[in-house]
């Protein structure tokens, strides 16, 4: 470019004179939801620091909403598990509406458990299915997930490259099924680069009516996004799980009346954004959703029961049917209740749009992981096994097969056998 004497004089001085220097980049700011109950604890963590957390905007039946800064979510995540054993929180808005509306759903949520009969009238699919679980298949998908990549944080590439492995996993676990399909869910990239993925196995006389088996993909270490976060037992272990059933499911050749949802949500760890746009979709467009199951941290054992029920945030009635197959499919196995407190997992999201969610859970809190969120959340932490993963496994199938009913193939033959005696 050719400049005269004049103009390069010009041009320096515009360069060099501060009025006209660009203004650097204002840093994204977000709104959450958070419980009141945690509101001092996350204010003193952040006491003395540029910027403290701002004043409460709006605050209704237990909940708080707040403008934050999207750099202060990782620790805020921290603080949640660090001081409070909640793992997010709290859930996070892109608008403030978007955040009001939120209080305004949690305080009013109503379950729908009066739209569907909780029958225990499906075991001999429960049964064909529970007994092809192996733990061999749960620990091989937490090593994967844990191992091959550094993080499936959910704005760096390593996370979205775990979501297209998983993709691929379940799109040859589903064969040559054509009711069933997999697919991702994309999500704004200013919300999570990273998408959930979603397999649906289309149900045989109720399509309408859904019934989802979800855990969160992602992993977080509460140090900074520069260390490795394995993420074996949060969540790969609740992933994993989801993984086998889907196996189980095919194997058996399960074909359910129900329309069933596997869910792998991204960005559960910084306020349950992939969950909380996934179940927000579903109200909109009035997707009927019978059930929610959430399993998020089922590998380790920290207390002595076997299965700890979280009563919070989920529907009563649900959390007894899921007792109620406890008892009948998993004899010996114990089982006890806990609470955790606001948008602990992506049960909430579901929860607060209205549908009825449960997540049994690995201890009570408190007792639960203490490596989550460091590099140390690995296989080692469970001497190398995923032994206590199959009892959720096994409740998962469970849930599937009584609350989607349906047939397995086996299930099948032995009606046939049955009919022609």
């Amino acid at each position: 470019m050719r400049t005269t004497k004049f103009g390069a004089v010009a041009l320096m001085l515009v360069c060099a004179t501060p009025a006209f220097a660009e203004a650097p980049a204002k840093e994204k700011e977000v709104w959450i939801s958070i419980g009141t109950d945690a509101l001092d604890t996350a204010r003193a963590s952040f006491k003395g620091q540029e910027p403290e957390l701002e004043t409460v905007a709006r605050e209704k039946d237990g909940v708080a909403v707040l403008r934050v800064r999207e750099s202060q979510l990782e620790k805020l995540s921290k603080v949640m598990h660090d001081k409070l054993n909640r793992c997010a929180g709290f859930i996070t808005h892109d608008t403030e509406e978007q955040a009001l509306a939120a209080v305004e759903k949690s305080s009013s949520a109503q379950a729908v458990a009066s739209l569907v009969s909780y029958t225990l009238d499906n075991g001999t699919a429960v049964n064909s299915l529970m007994s092809a679980v192996a733990e061999a298949n749960i620990r091989g998908t937490i090593s994967t997930l844990s191992t091959s990549w550094t993080t499936r944080r959910y704005n760096l590439q390593s996370g979205i490259d775990a979501a297209t492995w998983l993709k691929s996993r379940w799109t040859t676990l589903a064969g040559s099924r054509t009711d069933i399909t997999v697919a991702n869910f994309v999500h704004p990239t200013t919300t999570s680069p990273q998408p959930s993925v979603i397999l649906t196995i289309r149900g045989t006389t109720l399509p309408n009516e859904v019934v989802v088996l979800g855990a969160h993909l992602d992993s977080i270490n509460g140090s900074g996004s520069s260390y490795a976060a394995p993420g074996a037992d949060d969540d790969a272990s609740g992933v994993a799980a989801l993984t086998e059933v889907i196996r189980v499911a095919v194997a058996k050749g399960y074909r359910p009346a129900r329309t069933v949802k596997f869910m792998a949500y991204a960005a559960e760890e910084i306020g349950l954004r992939g969950s909380g746009a996934i179940a927000a979709n579903h109200k909109s467009t009035g997707v009927n959703v019978v059930g929610v199951l959430q399993l998020d941290m089922i590998n380790y054992r920290g207390s002595s029961y076997d299965i700890v029920m979280v009563s919070d945030y989920t529907n009563a009635a649900q959390n007894t049917f899921i007792r109620n197959l406890i008892t009948r499919y998993l004899p010996g196995v114990t089982a006890t209740s806990t609470t955790c407190g606001y948008g602990c997992s992506d049960h909430a999201s579901w929860h607060n749009q209205g549908y009825a969610a449960s997540i049994p859970f690995e201890a009570l809190m408190g007792q639960d992981n203490p490596y989550i969120h460091t590099t140390s959340d690995t296989l080692a932490q469970t001497a190398g096994t995923a032994t206590n993963s199959v009892k959720f496994t096994k409740l998962a199938a469970a849930y599937m097969a009584e609350l989607a009913k349906g047939t397995t193939s086996i299930a099948l033959q032995a009606e046939d056998a049955e009919a022609s005696r």
